[in-house]
């Protein structure tokens, strides 16, 4: 009996897989075969007529923005639990607009009531921005297209989207039509469509068409069907018609459905007349790179919501592909300077949370627990720092390049707190990292390791993530807080002579004793160490740093030092409003320290 079944697995539905190692397996790969049913999922044939020779899209680069077309309040709506009422979908309305969406399709008028009279409240409140064309859905049944058009009767601009399944699946199992009786239907529908949008006098009407199912309907029938669809609209230059071209059950490679979407480009007719649209879905999890491997192959436009929500595993992400090329150096032609409040909206109005881990979005996608991530995060942000100094210019206009982090957060809302917290799996530059940014302490070298090494025993006993004000607490107990110490100072003064620097301090030592002192030194410290010898304590000052503190510890200076007593060094922290205070209370605290062990 192994291990594993000892501890009660021999009941899970795992099979660890121990079958033979692939014919082309090298030596080093010891991974077996599963009894997984693979072969049920094999590819029945190529996506395209002919295998492409000629790609262009390899060669491509994202340089620019695509049309961006938000189906939040459509198909993202349609895959909620809980639909949205009215309410909700006006929050997420008036965010799109104000992000700078310029088509948003607003709704399904013809499923729900709901859908209806939200349209309906749209354009009788007047509420649509001159320069955002609304877009609303409609299938392929006549009964579904005249209700769309009731929906949309006085907008000044809309688009009506005709959609339905082509591939062979969808037309043999579910609707079991031929492929002549599925382009009919078409020609039908889109008949039916420019027919009533003529008698649609005043309005800006245009026409988008969804083959559903692209992605697994044969490419000859889809580019016919398409063809036929945008001639009967007489789609022009100056009026485009929308061919978009879904993935609706993503079933392959991004690069697979870049080799469609090129080959549709090549091969449309009216290609200057279209504006090529895609709408790919996450089943594969690879959403992202099919878009944008679909706009290097020549689409324009790109479907998608806010944070994916979606059908199943969801549409494409549009929030990711459009910091994907701000974070490039490229105007996403979007706002996302305050991402936590689109995040907010949207999680208000789709009652879904958003993970911590979703890319730009998520709580933790700006943090870094791992002390080698926080030591390169502390570096390059001190990079940017001494950019900015030396070139006189602010922090935001530096070229942002910082280990670990693709853009600033700031950028999008963010703040550095956040940034760098603290675990057990914490160093010492990500310790030093927040209590610096949060306190302004800056620890020297010595101290980092030191300090870090306490911390990280208390988040070790607690199992749990440290905040700042948890670092300020081990600080203060462990530098600054000795009030039933072996020695207090109470009092001193200063006097200051051309190279000397005399001492007197009233300190407080063990037995409860005041004594008084005096020193003569190089400095405060220096002639402060030497005054502690009239008191017994024989130290060395080994090193001194400080440096000014601002309102968050009530203005002031901090100081550090580095002290030798019973042949061991210790390091000591002081904070006082005065410089020669906060020399004095370091050198206490050090002396303290070593005592106390």
């Amino acid at each position: 009996m192994t291990a594993a079944s000892e501890r009660g697995f021999a009941l899970s539905g795992i099979k660890t897989p121990a079958g033979p190692r692939g014919s082309h397996q090298p030596w080093w790969n010891p991974q077996r075969g599963s009894s997984m049913p693979f072969r049920r999922y094999a590819r029945s044939g190529p996506r395209l007529p002919y295998e492409p020779t000629d790609r262009s899209w390899p060669t491509q680069s994202l340089v620019k923005a695509p049309l961006w077309a938000s189906v939040d309040l459509r198909d993202g709506n349609q895959a909620l639990s809980s639909p949205m009422d009215v309410e909700r979908k006006r929050r997420m309305f008036e965010l799109l607009v104000r992000m700078g969406f310029k088509d948003i399709e607003v709704g399904y008028p013809s499923a729900s009531d709901a859908d209806f009279s939200f349209v309906r409240m749209l354009i009788e409140n007047d509420e649509i921005p001159d320069d955002v064309t609304i877009s609303v859905f409609t299938p392929a049944r006549l009964e579904l297209i005249d209700r769309t058009f009731q929906a949309i009767e006085g907008a000044d601009r809309a688009m009506v989207h005709l959609c339905h399944a082509t591939a062979c699946l969808w037309r043999d199992v579910v609707f079991g039509m031929s492929t002549d009786e599925v382009q009919a239907m078409a020609v039908r529908s889109a008949e039916h469509i420019a027919r009533k949008a003529s008698s649609a006098k005043g309005a800006d009407l245009r026409f988008e068409y969804s083959p559903e199912t692209f992605n697994v309907t044969e490419p000859d029938f889809v580019l016919q069907v398409s063809n036929t669809v945008t001639a009967l609209w007489d789609a022009s230059c100056d009026r485009p018609v929308t061919l978009n071209l879904p993935s609706t059950v993503e079933t392959d490679s991004p690069n697979v459905y870049a080799d469609q979407i090129e080959w549709m480009h090549r091969n449309l007719d009216r290609r200057d007349a279209v504006i090529l649209s895609v709408h790919p879905h996450n089943d594969r999890g690879t959403a992202v790179a099919s878009a944008e491997l679909a706009v290097m192959a020549g689409a324009d436009r790109i479907e998608g919501t806010l944070f994916g929500n979606g059908e199943r595993t969801g549409n494409v992400c549009l929030a990711t592909l459009a910091l994907n090329l701000f974070s490039q150096g490229i105007d996403p032609q979007l706002d996302f300077s305050d991402i936590d409040e689109i995040r907010r909206t949207v999680e208000f109005a789709n009652r879904l949370p958003t993970s911590p881990r979703h890319p730009y979005a998520g709580d933790l996608v700006y943090t870094a627990f791992s002390g080698t991530h926080q030591d390169a995060i502390a570096k390059g942000l001190a990079a940017i720092e001494r950019q900015a100094l030396a070139a006189d210019i602010a922090w935001s206009e530096v070229p942002w390049d910082v280990p670990y982090l693709p853009l600033d957060p700031k950028d999008v809302g963010r703040a550095y707190e956040s940034v760098v917290r603290v675990n057990s799996q914490s160093g010492k530059s990500g310790v030093a990292h927040l209590l610096m940014s949060a306190y302004g302490l800056d620890l020297p070298r010595g101290l980092r390791v030191e300090y870090a090494k306490r911390v990280q025993r208390v988040a070790d006993d607690r199992g749990s993530e440290l905040t700042s004000r948890d670092l300020r607490a081990i600080f203060t107990e462990e530098y600054l807080d000795f009030a039933q110490s072996a020695l207090l100072l109470k009092d001193f003064r200063v006097i200051r002579e051309e190279s000397t620097t005399h001492v007197e301090a009233l300190v407080v030592v063990g037995n409860g004793a005041e004594v008084r002192l005096s020193g003569t030194g190089a400095d405060t410290a220096a002639a402060y160490v030497d005054a502690l010898l009239d008191a017994g304590f024989i130290c060395e000052l080994l090193e001194l740093t400080e440096h000014t503190v601002g309102e968050t510890l009530g203005n002031g200076f901090a100081a550090y030092a580095l002290l030798s007593l019973n042949g061991e060094s210790w390091y000591g922290a002081g904070l006082a409003a005065d410089r020669d205070a906060a020399r004095l209370n370091a050198v206490t605290s050090a002396v303290c320290r070593a005592l106390a062990s």
